[in-house]
């Protein structure tokens, strides 16, 4: 007997979410248009970030450039190799990005240049301030319209607290109940049992009974009001339902994350059967990437390569830690002789920073899941961390480049 991973019920509550929304057009045709940068800059002038924006154009004019460091070195690239996509994570809203910026821009002409990754990603919980009152669109603008990063992530956890009128409609409208407590007199969240930060287990992967449709429902609030498109995903539950949901929302992406124990290719597996599943007409997935877990050797990442190529399914890249903070993982952990192990084998991947590999103050998971107030008055030290994770991907991203591999960085550091 075969089981279908979503039950009848189960695609009606998401479907009828989705038409909540606005249809599946109507989300698309929104995130589209709130991604204009134009649009994005009257919205924040309206709500106090007009200084912060311009000056972030004026840093971006003094970023350190690739194209120098490669004429300066003769650099050719080999095309049997595979291509590095730099990522680096920690982006916590709009004062800590700006606070980096302006340190990566004062690295032009130093032995410390910094050249911008190419993809971000931000654990900062989607509360209705950082959604509605401008730091997440003003995080966005600079990383995506001024930086011109390839991908910005998002992260919805799933306990950040929601108004009690938000829990009602989402009831009303899916048919679903939801277990929740009271925050204050106007706003409850889900209860989590497994209560490892105030957001939840590991930052929000009890995803448990029908819980992922919270999951969608806030995604889909910050892709409306914002222009987000991209999107941590914390559970397997989540993966089934986003898939679903976004089969016929063609800019609308979800990175896997290595929380979810994709050790081995027998889970990797698991996760390529998820996505066949529910697969875009032009073959790809709402999952735009996979990172690989830590556990893995580099082997194992050639082999899930191998086994994704042999899917059919198109767009989706695959990327591996390269540093993690101390609280993350093994102490230690340095994973770049197996990148360069992978890159040499032909095949293409995504390098991450969770770390610098140092124990810097802020440079673990705490950062991610303090309180707004405490973020804006901690917001040069975090962004200093942002620095010097930005800065050892630069310089792993040399040393790839000098081998003959194409490293590939944001548009505004060339």
């Amino acid at each position: 007997m075969r089981f279908n991973l979503l039950s009848q019920e189960d695609l009606m509550a998401i479907d009828a979410l989705k038409e909540f929304h606005g249809g599946a057009n109507k989300i698309s045709s929104t995130i589209r248009e709130m991604r204009d940068f134009q649009k994005r800059k009257k919205i924040l002038a309206e709500k106090g970030y007009a200084k912060m924006i311009s000056e972030a154009e004026e840093l971006a004019q003094s970023f350190p450039k690739v194209t120098d460091f490669q004429q300066k070195h003769d650099i050719s690239f080999d095309s049997k190799l595979g291509t590095a996509t730099s990522q680096v994570s920690g982006w916590q809203g709009a004062k800590v990005t700006h606070h980096a910026m302006k340190k990566i821009a004062s690295s032009q002409g130093s032995e410390s240049e910094v050249f911008i990754p190419s993809e971000f990603i931000s654990v900062v919980a989607l509360t209705d301030n950082y959604v509605y009152n401008g730091d997440l669109l003003a995080t966005l603008t600079m990383t995506e319209n001024i930086m011109q990063a390839s991908k910005f992530c998002s992260t919805n956890l799933i306990g950040t607290p929601q108004s009690n009128i938000r829990f009602s409609e989402l009831e009303k409208v899916t048919g679903k109940k939801f277990e929740t407590t009271s925050v204050d007199e106007k706003n409850s969240c889900v209860i989590l049992k497994n209560q490892g930060t105030v957001f939840g287990n590991f930052g929000g992967i009890e995803v448990a009974n029908d819980n992922h449709l919270i999951y969608l429902d806030g995604v889909t609030r910050a892709a409306l009001a914002t222009g987000a498109d991209f999107f941590l995903n914390p559970s397997w539950s989540s993966i089934i339902a986003a898939c679903y949901f976004g089969k016929d929302i063609p800019n609308l992406h979800f990175k896997v994350s290595m929380l979810l124990s994709t050790q081995n290719c027998m889970q990797f597996r698991m996760l390529l059967n998820i996505m066949s599943e529910y697969l875009r007409e032009d073959g790809t997935s709402p999952i735009y990437e996979i990172n690989i877990g830590n556990g893995a050797t580099p082997d194992t990442f050639i082999k899930c390569a191998k086994e994704l190529e042999q899917s059919g399914i198109r767009g989706v890249s695959l990327a591996a830690h390269i540093r993690i903070n101390p609280d993350l993982g093994i102490a230690g952990f340095n994973w770049t002789d197996n990148a360069i192990k992978v890159l040499n084998s032909g095949v293409d991947m995504t390098y991450k920073y969770e770390s610098d590999g140092t124990s810097r103050e802020m440079d673990t998971m705490e950062a991610y899941f303090i309180s707004e107030e405490e973020r804006d008055r901690l917001y040069d030290k975090i962004g200093d961390v942002i620095f010097y994770k930005s800065l050892k991907a630069t310089e792993d991203g040399k040393n790839f480049m000098k081998k003959g591999i194409r490293t590939i960085f944001a548009d505004s550091s060339y």
